[in-house]
């Protein structure tokens, strides 16, 4: 809906029954193609909803349906000639609607009980919008705290302290990674770290078929981690 409660269809028709009483002249009157003693001018009638090509939506945001509505425009009465003169100029002037002149198959006049006359058929895009969620607002101020970070040194070592080399060593959740050398040692950089409140480290380690995890003291300066395999 729009943000006067109108549906992307009732929209799209009253945006170009406007634009087509300011190329035209006068006014357009939304109805059915008609013949008579009081026709004159011009009638547009919705037909159909055509599809459109899609945009593919990404993340959280939705993107919009769009789809377009073709219209037809024809005239009702020998008065409304110039007045479809003028509607065809200024369409192929400034690109507000694409034009088709594809209106004169005789199935189509038959099913709404007219002559064949001149006439346009508009296609005007519309869209359905899938607005967002609005963000809470922040009622606090915000605050910047400094984290401060250090290096994580120490060595990976089999049952027998035989270094075990190419053993990735990283923190979850985090960037920080290396491999372990052919000393098995290893020094990772930038984890943070609290002195005021020192926590252990968790680190996951994953080579030579084994995949596990250690807690380590992020304040000793030569971490051992011993990498055993299972149990048989």
């Amino acid at each position: 809906m729009t943000a006067d409660g109108r549906g992307p269809i009732e929209a799209a028709t009253a945006a170009l029954v406007d634009w087509l009483t300011s190329a035209a002249g006068k006014p357009v009157p939304i109805g059915p193609p008609h013949a008579g003693d009081d026709a004159d001018g011009l009638t547009l009638w919705p037909l159909e909803l055509r599809p459109a090509r899609q945009t593919r939506s990404s993340g959280a945001v939705r993107e919009p349906y769009r789809f377009t509505v073709r219209y037809l425009l024809c005239v009702a009465g020998p008065a409304a000639f110039t007045a479809l003169d003028r509607v065809l100029t200024a369409a192929t002037r400034d690109g507000t609607c694409d034009v088709v002149l594809e209106a004169g198959a005789a199935e189509l006049w038959n099913a709404f009980g007219a002559a064949p006359r001149p006439a346009l058929l508009l296609d005007v895009p519309a869209q359905v919008d899938h607005p967002t969620a609005a963000a809470p607002p922040v009622l606090q101020p915000l605050r910047l705290r400094q984290v401060a970070v250090r290096a994580l040194a120490g060595r990976v070592v089999g049952p027998q302290d035989q270094p075990l080399a190419a053993m990735r060593v990283e923190v979850p959740g985090t960037a920080s990674a290396t491999r372990t050398g052919p000393d098995g040692r290893f020094l990772i950089a930038g984890v943070p770290h609290d002195p005021e409140h020192p926590h252990p480290v968790r680190l996951r380690l994953s080579g030579r078929g084994l995949v596990l995890t250690a807690d380590v003291d992020a304040d000793d300066d030569d971490i051992v981690i011993v990498c055993a395999p299972p149990p048989h």
